[in-house]
C-alpha cells in the first residue's frame, strides 16, 4: 500500500468542510491512517514549502498556510498519491474537473481547500515533516 499526505487547508477548515472532504477521501477508497489539527507558524510553513522559496507566490502561500488551523492527514491505499491527486483536481479551481474537491470547494488558486503530495519522494518528506512513526496507525 502507498501513502501520501493530504492537507485540508485553512480556507476549508474555517468553512467547516472537513467532514465533506474526509467523506470524499474515504469514498475514493483511501484510508486515513493519521490525522491531526495543527496551526502552522510562518516558519513551519516556509520549511514545509521550501521547494517554492524562489517562486513569486512563496510569501503569500506561507502567510496563507499560517493564517489558521488546518488538518494534516496521512492517506493509505493502492496508488494513494494518484488517487488523492485525482480527487483533488487541478490546482486552480477554475481548471479543475467537475466533482473534484477543488472545483466544488476551492475559492481561488491559493485558497483551493486541499494539498496533496506531488511525488513519492515529496510524500515521504511531507509525512515525516508532520508525523512520527508512532502517530501513524
Amino acid at each position: 500500500m502507498d501513502q501520501t499526505l493530504a492537507i485540508i487547508k485553512p480556507d476549508a477548515a474555517s468553512r467547516a468542510l472537513t467532514g465533506k472532504i474526509v467523506s470524499r477521501i474515504e469514498s475514493n477508497g483511501l484510508k486515513i491512517i493519521a490525522m491531526k489539527l495543527i496551526h502552522m507558524s510562518k516558519d513551519q510553513a516556509e520549511d514545509f514549502y521550501i521547494e517554492h522559496k524562489e517562486r513569486p507566490f512563496f510569501d503569500s502561500l506561507t502567510d496563507y498556510m499560517a493564517s489558521g488551523p488546518c488538518y494534516v492527514i496521512v492517506l493509505e491505499g493502492e496508488k494513494a498519491q494518484l488517487q488523492w491527486r485525482d480527487a483533488m483536481g487541478a490546482t486552480n479551481p477554475v481548471d479543475a474537473a467537475d466533482g473534484t474537491i477543488r472545483k466544488d470547494f476551492g475559492q481561488s488558486l491559493e485558497q483551493n481547500s486541499v494539498h496533496g503530495s506531488d511525488s513519492p519522494s515529496s510524500a515521504a518528506r511531507e509525512i515525516a515533516f508532520f508525523f512520527s512513526e508512532l502517530e501513524i496507525m
